[in-house]
């Protein structure tokens, strides 16, 4: 069982947007996954009691479990972690992890109020020496844009990977409404996010 954390201590940066669409991806590539929602608003598994019968499955844990209550043969654990992540909630948070997932927008604000939990989870890369331990995943962007040049020439100074651009668009948020992720769309709606999704989904792999 391979468990990622997705992470970032400022809200609104597209936390449960990320981990439920990942979720049903690795689902959707025949994983059986389970969903941990740390977050007291419960959004994530609001989306999952939605989700309608006949898509690939994903279960739920509950805040108030223990991730070693997992059901048996669970090939992934996706953690949505609450904003203000920080100290030993963090430190709880990323120890059964083998990944970390930040996700974060391409604005000033987004990149100081994420500065210092970058640096926190550098230093606890060092001493994992997991080569694919942190991923930062560009949220409402398009990888052309002067603005992901920017969100890159930021992290330079993390030496971390921008593992996948996700763009801003409207079918994530119709998506969610019935349950559902861009996975869960007719090709002929999906076929360029999903897309977006396979350099991610890669990264796990490696």
């Amino acid at each position: 069982m391979r468990a990622v954390l997705v992470a970032n201590p400022k809200g609104g940066c597209g936390k449960t947007t990320l981990a439920t669409n990942l979720a049903a991806g690795l689902a959707h590539h025949d994983g059986r996954v389970v969903l941990w929602d740390l977050d007291r608003q419960k959004s994530s598994l609001e989306w999952l009691a939605l989700r309608p019968s006949g898509l690939p499955e994903i279960s739920s844990l509950e805040r108030k479990n223990d991730p070693g209550e997992l059901p048996r043969k669970t090939d992934w654990l996706v953690i949505d972690s609450p904003a203000g992540l920080h100290g030993k909630n963090l430190a709880l948070a990323i120890k059964p992890v083998r990944h970390v997932l930040v996700p974060i927008q391409p604005s000033l604000f987004d990149m100081a109020a994420t500065r210092d939990f970058l640096a926190v989870l550098g230093e606890e890369k060092k001493a994992r020496k997991y080569k694919n331990f942190i991923g930062i995943v560009g949220m409402r962007v398009d990888p052309r844009t002067r603005a992901a040049a920017t969100l890159q020439d930021f992290l330079e100074q993390f030496d971390l990977p921008v593992v996948a651009h996700i763009r801003d668009t409207q079918h994530y948020a119709n998506a969610a409404f019935s349950g559902k992720s861009i996975f869960d769309l007719p090709p002929s709606l999906s076929e360029r996010d999903t897309g977006e999704w396979e350099p991610l989904l890669e990264w796990l792999d490696g």
